[in-house]
């Protein structure tokens, strides 16, 4: 504002000087013409004396021009000098801050990132570990059911031999079975057995009680939608044995097959009535005969009692049958327990691609964010070029008239609003006025 200043006092100074000496002139003109009108006669007297005080004010005047333009031109180298100076000054602090400004900017943009990387890269590695950690145990469990598949299957094998050998060594079975309270033991020990040795350990229970204050010889825990299965043994053997001892009569046999589905007929109506409650049960349940031959006789020529069975949600089964079933039901909670892992698995596959998304996110912000620092730098850089070269300009004396901006409108070189048109004009007479010879 200083060097401004001192080009506008100077204009100033020059302007009314100028204007000093024109009225100084016409001060002079219109003296002599007031003379001449009052007397001609002493106009020719002084007209000498006017002359040659005209000529020593003009003489004066262009004296003081003189002095005046030495002392503007003086002024004007000094200002040049001061402006060249505090322009460089300018440029090199405004160069320097610029730089400084762009080193920070970069350097927190580079710090920023790199914590952001640190932070994913360690994300990242904790969910692969959890995700690595899960599979593995998914995997070992996996593996230690095969193991204990295995396990039981080798226990059964061994255990049917034991039967056979067993079974090899029994006399007769009518006379170990011959009791009915012995019977319902083997029949109880036979199934505890079966499902022991095929059901994994909690998946059932003997003698439970199925909420009615009855007690199942044996109950299966399911799961959903079948729920809790209870499964009862049951061995009408006295009536089938009468059915074909051949040293009874015909009508006999006929009365004790009567008196078989009789027997079996009674025991799916008690099993159906005890074991089948709806809310607290499966709405099924088993009957397990511990003998394959009445097994078949009932399948094979009785297909009153088996569809009576299925009509009651009753089925009737054998140790062959039985050991298909908890197979099966072993391999149903196998698949349980599966989909429960791969629940989890999924669960945490889920929450993985929310954090990706996340990232993924967070990375276009930044990329955005850089890609506008980066803008703005260029801007900034353009800016800094176009103040650079209106200093340089400036320092060269080019006061011409501004070129267009398309980014930046200014009004002047030096930043000053442009001078009035009258103004403009008096000083382009100040510096072209030459008085008379």
């Amino acid at each position: 504002m200083e060097p401004t200043l001192l080009i506008i006092a100077v204009a100033l100074i020059g302007a009314a000087a100028v204007g000093l000496a024109a009225l100084l002139v016409r001060g002079l003109v219109a003296s002599v013409r007031e003379l001449n009108e009052r007397t001609q006669e002493q106009l020719q007297r002084q007209e000498r004396a006017l002359h040659d005080l005209t000529d020593r004010k003009l003489s004066e005047a262009r004296a003081a021009i003189g002095e005046l333009r030495e002392v503007t031109h003086k002024a004007l180298a000094d200002l040049r000098v001061g402006l060249g100076d505090a322009v460089a000054d300018g440029t090199r602090k405004t160069s320097f801050s610029l730089q400084e400004t762009m080193k920070l900017a970069t350097d927190t943009l580079n710090q920023r990132f790199g914590e952001l990387q640190g932070v994913t890269d360690r994300k990242l590695t904790e969910i692969s570990g959890k995700v690595s950690e899960r599979l593995d145990e998914g995997f070992k469990k996996t593996q230690q059911t095969f193991v204990d598949v295995v396990t039981r299957l080798t226990i059964i094998d061994e255990a049917q031999k034991k039967i056979e050998a067993l079974s090899r060594d029994v006399v007769s079975l009518q006379d170990i079975l011959s009791d009915k309270k012995s019977r319902g033991v083997f029949g109880e020990v036979q199934l505890h057995q079966l499902v022991m040795n095929t059901m994994p350990e909690g998946a059932y229970a003997l003698q439970h009680d199925v909420g009615n204050g009855l007690r199942a010889d044996c109950v299966l825990f399911l799961p959903p939608p079948t729920g809790t299965i209870a499964v009862d043994a049951k061995f009408p053997l006295e009536n089938y044995r009468r059915m074909f001892d051949p040293a009874l009569p015909e009508a006999e046999r006929q009365g004790a097959a009567r008196l078989f589905k009789q027997d079996v007929r009674s025991h799916v109506e008690a099993i159906a009535q005890k074991y089948i409650l709806p809310g607290v049960t499966a709405d099924g349940a088993f009957m397990f005969v511990p003998a394959e031959a009445i097994f078949a006789e009932i399948h094979a020529h009785h297909p009153d009692l088996v569809e009576l069975a299925n009509r009651r949600r009753v089925f009737i089964t054998s140790p062959t049958t039985m050991m298909a079933v908890l197979t099966t039901a072993r391999a149903v909670l196998k698949d349980a327990k599966t989909r429960e892992q791969v629940h989890v698995i999924q669960e945490h596959l889920a929450l993985l691609a929310k954090d990706f998304e996340r990232f993924q996110k967070r990375m276009d912000s930044l990329a955005q964010r850089i890609r506008q620092a980066h803008e703005d730098a260029q801007q900034v850089g353009t800016s800094a070029r176009k103040i650079t070269s209106r200093f340089e300009k400036i320092e060269k004396v080019q006061l011409g008239a501004p070129a267009e901006d398309t980014e930046d409108t200014e009004d002047t070189e030096d930043g000053t609003p442009p001078p009035p048109p009258e103004r403009a004009a008096e000083a382009g007479r100040s510096e072209l006025f030459e008085p008379p010879p």
